[in-house]
């Protein structure tokens, strides 16, 4: 080759070199990793596109033999068997292969973690997932109150829902709930700083969070499992008399939110005359329903206790208890193929085997975020929220639920892991 071909040919191995060099493809996996995060509160779609780069783009840069290393920890090895028993489950299932392929794929998100966990331990940018969430939240909050004056502003499909633009009024209460908690450790700080702007500026956006959520709308499971969240952070972070304080001031919010919202009050009334409904009429509530589901797979459960019935098999077990029972009974000629419980999903599926995995991830996890820090606090809030909330659904199964759990305990749980091995490396 001549001096000039040599000389041309030079810049474009060194861009080459560029494009393959982690400096290059680092910003671009941490953008992917941001915008999925802000997507979440509003498109499916979205997110399974920007999931999609960012596996592309991180898979270039990943530390493979660390990787490797990181699958024996329980953290990562715990998803991967939840994972791997689902698939298994595929072979000894009754129901169709469509049925079981279908009921195999919401476990797939759970291959993310274990690479979560090892990019996040090498990013700079995790905080930057949890701003995007939040600014995405706070937005849709604005919207909310738009759409409540004004409902034809709504993009969402199907039947209208009051106060909601996008997706279900299910979800959105998910996504408040969880900011409006998970900014109680940073204003708790700042307060402690005696940093009263930022502090007021957080605490605005809690406000509006909850203002929505009781005069607005909200979920019942939100409703069950805030008071739940605020215990651990109050349990974990404050005094005995800052506690009792804080719950007696929360207590007569509650009380003056009782008297202002109807709309509370409908929601509360409503979890009642369900029940009642569904014991006196056999009436297809939403409580009458569950306590169906719940009460049918207890006995698919006991029919198959160690490995369950397979993957997918739900549905076609419900499908023969309707066939057999009175059709004009209505709530319990109800066929469905998740029971609005993770842990009896998991089991009328796979068992005892499937449930002590599914809790050795959840406990897993939790024990990660051990520690005094933000993203401690983001990481357990996100499993707890997880944990309580698949009481009344299947939500490590569902779409939005399972993403925010795995993208939260991902990304925190990488940050976490990163500051540990920090500590240990300036021990040494």
């Amino acid at each position: 080759m001549s001096g000039a071909a040599a000389a041309q040919a030079s810049p474009l191995m060194e861009w080459w070199r560029w494009l393959r060099h982690p400096a290059f493809w680092m910003p671009v996996a941490d953008a992917f990793a941001i915008l999925t995060a802000a997507s979440l509160p509003w498109s499916t779609s979205a997110v399974g596109i920007f999931t999609a780069c960012w596996l592309g783009s991180s898979a270039l840069i990943i530390d493979y033999p660390a990787w490797f290393r990181s699958l024996k920890q329980p953290i990562c090895a715990m998803p991967l068997a939840l994972f791997a028993l689902a698939a298994a489950g595929t072979l000894w299932s009754e129901a169709s292969w469509d049925a079981r392929i279908y009921a195999l794929t919401p476990a797939i998100k759970l291959l993310f973690l274990p690479g979560l966990f090892q990019y996040f331990e090498r990013s700079t940018r995790g905080m930057w997932v949890f701003v995007a969430f939040l600014g995405s939240c706070t937005l849709l909050m604005a919207l909310s109150w738009l759409v409540l004056l004004e409902p034809g502003l709504a993009i969402k499909g199907g039947e209208p829902q009051r106060g909601v633009f996008v997706k279900n009024y299910i979800d959105q209460g998910q996504e408040f709930a969880l900011c409006a908690v998970a900014l109680t450790y940073p204003i708790y700080v700042l307060l402690r700083e005696r940093r009263f702007w930022p502090a007021l500026s957080f605490l605005g956006i809690v406000l509006g969070l909850l203002a929505n959520m009781i005069f607005v709308i909200v979920s019942r499971t939100a409703m069950v499992t805030m008071p739940i969240m605020l215990a651990v952070f109050a349990a974990l972070h404050l005094r005995l008399r800052t506690s009792v304080m804080i719950f007696a001031a929360a207590a007569l919010l509650a009380g003056a939110s009782w008297a202002a919202s109807s709309q509370l009050r409908s929601t509360v009334h409503s979890v009642f005359s369900d029940y009642q409904r569904y014991k006196k009429e056999n009436a297809p509530t939403s409580i009458g329903l569950r306590l169906e589901y719940w009460q049918k797979s207890l006995q698919f459960i006991r029919e198959a206790p160690l490995a369950g019935h397979g993957t997918g098999s739900t549905r076609t077990l419900f499908e023969g208890v309707a066939a057999k029972g009175d059709p004009e009974l209505v709530a319990s000629a109800n066929i469905i193929g998740n029971p609005h419980n993770q842990t009896l999903n998991v089991a009328v599926q796979w068992g005892v085997i499937g449930v002590v995995v599914l809790w050795a991830m959840w406990i897993s996890h939790l024990l990660l975020f051990r520690g005094e820090s933000l993203v401690a606090w983001i990481g357990l809030l996100v499993v707890v929220q997880n944990i309580f909330t698949s009481l009344f659904n299947s939500h490590i199964f569902d779409f939005h639920q399972g993403w925010m759990y795995v993208l939260g305990v991902g990304v925190a749980g990488g940050m976490m892991m990163k500051r540990r091995s920090g500590e240990a490396s300036s021990l040494q």
